[in-house]
């Protein structure tokens, strides 16, 4: 349990600036308060206990504005930020390392029961204030629900996720940036898709890297493949006189090129 905590507590200091240290974190933070109140309502609910599982999570509800329903399941390393009014369903399940903010709802759309009613988020998901995602669908690992976007269809792997109802913006265009900026030590999300002008030359310098770093590994490959056919080939090094002879090459000079 322990363990558990500290492992809360330190996610906590890395994703968010205004946490100064572990103590603050540990008596401040209603997000933490709320998780740690989830899991002893979890073992509960896993035990048969219900009505007890049911009371622990209201207590929660009652000291964090946090409503976790205690058959839902959540992974390790999540991070729910200030966390009044979010609300996670019964059959909802929160991958590790996601980051969710206040007012949001993993709610459902069906009223049968025993089903799943309430989606499923992958690792590394963020789901942005006031956002509702709706549904027993899957959003993808390292997907981004806008603010006060409508989620009630899946969501790939990667993709950013905005409006009412929610559509998919560049999915692909978007996660080749995100790993770019990371790369160069900083998350390319909450860039604007506007006509901002600083966001958009911020988008253009990631791109422009990104494609950089492609053509340069394309060039490397070429190299390391012709490098290899003339050290296959039995061929006799090229001389002066031999410009125009077409079966002859310089074997030593390219080998020195690519070591």
């Amino acid at each position: 349990m322990f363990s558990r905590l500290r492992e809360d507590i330190h996610c906590i200091l890395e994703r968010d600036p205004a946490a100064r240290s572990a103590w603050e974190v540990l008596t401040c933070y209603p997000g933490l308060h709320a998780l740690t109140l989830h899991r002893a309502a979890h073992h509960f609910w896993g035990r048969g206990w219900h009505w007890m599982a049911r009371f622990t999570s209201h207590i929660g509800r009652f000291l964090t504005g946090i409503e976790i329903h205690p058959g839902a399941t959540i992974g390790r390393h999540v991070f729910i930020d200030h966390g009044m009014g979010v609300v996670i369903g019964e059959t909802a399940e929160v991958g590790d390392g996601c980051t969710i903010y206040h007012g949001v709802t993993l709610g459902g759309t069906s009223l049968t029961k025993g089903a799943k009613r309430h989606p499923t988020l992958g690792k590394g998901v963020i789901v942005g204030a006031n956002s509702q995602v709706l549904g027993g669908f899957t959003v993808g690992d390292g997907a981004r629900i806008g603010s006060s976007a409508v989620v009630v269809k899946p969501v790939p792997p990667g993709a950013t996720a905005v409006g009412n109802p929610a559509r998919i913006i560049q999915a692909q265009a978007e996660a080749d940036r995100e790993a770019a900026a990371a790369k160069m030590g900083f998350s390319a999300y909450g860039l604007t898709q506007g006509d901002d002008p600083l966001s958009q030359a911020m988008k253009g310098l990631i791109d422009s890297a990104g494609s950089q770093d492609h053509q340069i590994a394309l060039l490397w490959q070429a190299i390391e493949k012709l490098a290899g056919s003339a050290r296959e080939l039995p061929g006799q090094p090229c001389v002066p006189q031999d410009a125009q002879r077409t079966d002859c090459f310089d074997a030593e000079g390219l080998n020195r090129l690519v070591k």
